[in-house]
């Protein structure tokens, strides 16, 4: 469903950030789409912005750092988010599935951070 049918409690609860849970699964489909089609059509204008702006590797430090930082956030959230399932005996599946992402967002913290290290490394010539 696009934003203009959205009725307006949802369209203000995505706007500041709240979700609702959604039992129908057709829904959640929906949802995710709709997710991955805006980012598809922001990264555009950030591969853009980044191509003119990212000329030397200590420019993609800070922006390496803040998307870090706010993935670090996340898996964390995420682990919290883990904690509360398996303290409440939720699914297996569901907590399989939340221990996989909470992996992948470390790993994916760790590759970021190497990267930092990376853009230092090269502008000191080490």
């Amino acid at each position: 469903m696009s934003l203009a049918r959205r009725p307006l409690m949802e369209a203000a609860a995505a706007r500041f950030g709240w979700r609702r849970a959604y039992g129908d699964t057709t829904q959640v489909d929906e949802l995710l789409t709709e997710q991955t089609e805006t980012a598809y059509t922001e990264a555009a204008d950030h591969a853009q912005l980044a191509t003119a702006k990212n000329t030397d590797v200590l420019t993609v430090q800070p922006c390496v750092l803040d998307v870090r930082g706010r993935v670090l956030a996340d898996v964390l959230y995420l682990e919290g988010l883990l904690t509360g399932a398996r303290n409440r005996d939720l699914p297996p599946e569901l907590i399989e599935r939340l221990e996989d992402a909470v992996d992948h967002g470390h790993e994916l913290t760790v590759l970021l951070a190497d990267t930092v290290h990376i853009t230092a490394a090269h502008a000191t010539g080490h």
